[in-house]
């Protein structure tokens, strides 16, 4: 584009400014902010806008990918057989699947859940 005057029509200004600040990496949006009414003015002010933007949001310096790992990764708990051991285990049931056979509670006769009263103690 060559030379803009003062008395430039506003919808070529504005292709202008659109097209310096597409060029700098700025948005459409962006692009309206810009001041100038040459191309060396607008290419300019777009770059100067676009160095800021980018210092105010750093973006980071290695791509994060996966997140945390826990304490079971690497043990075969990612498996089918992992996970069904982990399952038994957390549960306590045995391996065939089957919950060990429970015991009463000793107790010495008396109820434990009955009120603890001065009658009964």
């Amino acid at each position: 584009m060559t030379e803009q005057t003062p008395e430039a029509h506003p919808a070529v200004l504005e292709l202008a400014r659109v097209r310096a600040g597409l060029a700098a990496g700025l948005t459409v949006e962006q692009s309206a902010r810009l001041i100038g009414t040459t191309d060396e003015e607008l290419t300019a002010d777009a770059q100067t806008l676009a160095a800021e933007i980018s210092a105010a949001n750093p973006t980071p310096s290695t791509p994060r990918v996966g997140g945390a790992r826990g304490v079971d990764v690497g043990n075969g708990a990612g498996t089918v057989a992992g996970g069904a051991a982990r399952y038994r285990q957390k549960t306590g049931l045995d391996d065939d699947g089957k919950r060990p056979e429970r015991r009463p509670v000793p107790t010495d006769g008396r109820n434990p859940f009955a009120e603890n009263t001065w009658e009964n103690r």
